[in-house]
């Protein structure tokens, strides 16, 4: 079985995906398997992608739906969950085995740094690394890693549209606390651009603090500007 599987969840990814998949190639040499879901695409993201992967598929759309299928497929007996618009740093597969190496059920994710000369961006990323260490609950961007046996055992991502790396912290941490590296993996901030970095803050805080007194996750990723499939789709 392979060691370790990279699962990366893409939507119109086609003007990036290249480059960001040319990143991992040196990992690919070394045995890691790098899997590729693709949720629907309209754009050429498959024909950039499919030269630099192991394994290329399509399911539903949604992170946690395509995250959860890349699983299936994949080989390895460690799984890494990486964003399309993130970059892991050179030595991660080292980073993931001696952390994952102690036991059986731990889990963990990386520092994040968002990639942007604005200063305020930089507050932004020390403050999703300082309330992930205080919390125990990672995101995404962060890129979890965890042995697949502790993925299957907890089910895999919940499948919701939104918030889905939420819910899946608050599961493993009835397992163990996250391992919490500092070394960092680099995201886009084109999120923060498009959309303004305070609009984008104030966004994010309304919509965690309304998952977080119950609100439903459809909802949420409606107002988040995120058509949710529908159960059938």
């Amino acid at each position: 079985m392979t060691t370790l599987s990279i699962i990366i969840p893409v939507l119109n990814e086609g003007s990036h995906i290249a480059r960001k998949l040319s990143l991992l190639q040196p990992l690919r040499r070394r045995g890691v398997e790098v899997v590729v879901v693709d949720g629907g695409s309209r754009d050429d993201t498959l024909e950039q992608a499919h030269e630099w992967v192991d394994q290329l598929i399509s399911a539903p759309r949604g992170r946690a739906s395509q995250m959860n299928a890349g699983a299936r497929v994949s080989r390895g007996r460690i799984l890494l969950f990486l964003h399309a618009d993130t970059v892991l740093p050179m030595f991660a597969q080292e980073c993931v085995f001696d952390a994952l190496a102690p036991c059986a059920e731990a889990w963990g994710r990386f520092d994040v740094h968002i990639d942007s000369p604005l200063r305020m961006l930089e507050v932004v990323s020390w403050a999703m690394n300082t309330r992930s260490r205080l919390t125990g609950i990672a995101t995404g961007d962060q890129a979890f890693f965890m042995h697949r046996s502790l993925f299957e055992r907890v089910g895999g991502f919940p499948d919701q549209p939104l918030m889905e790396d939420i819910a899946m912290s608050r599961t493993l941490k009835r397992h163990s606390a996250p391992i919490c590296l500092r070394a960092r993996v680099h995201t886009s901030a084109r999120r923060w651009e498009k959309h303004g970095v305070w609009r984008t803050i104030l966004l994010m805080w309304c919509l965690r603090a309304a998952y977080f007194f119950g609100a439903d996750s459809r909802t949420l990723a409606r107002q988040y500007g995120y058509t949710p499939r529908e159960n059938n789709a």
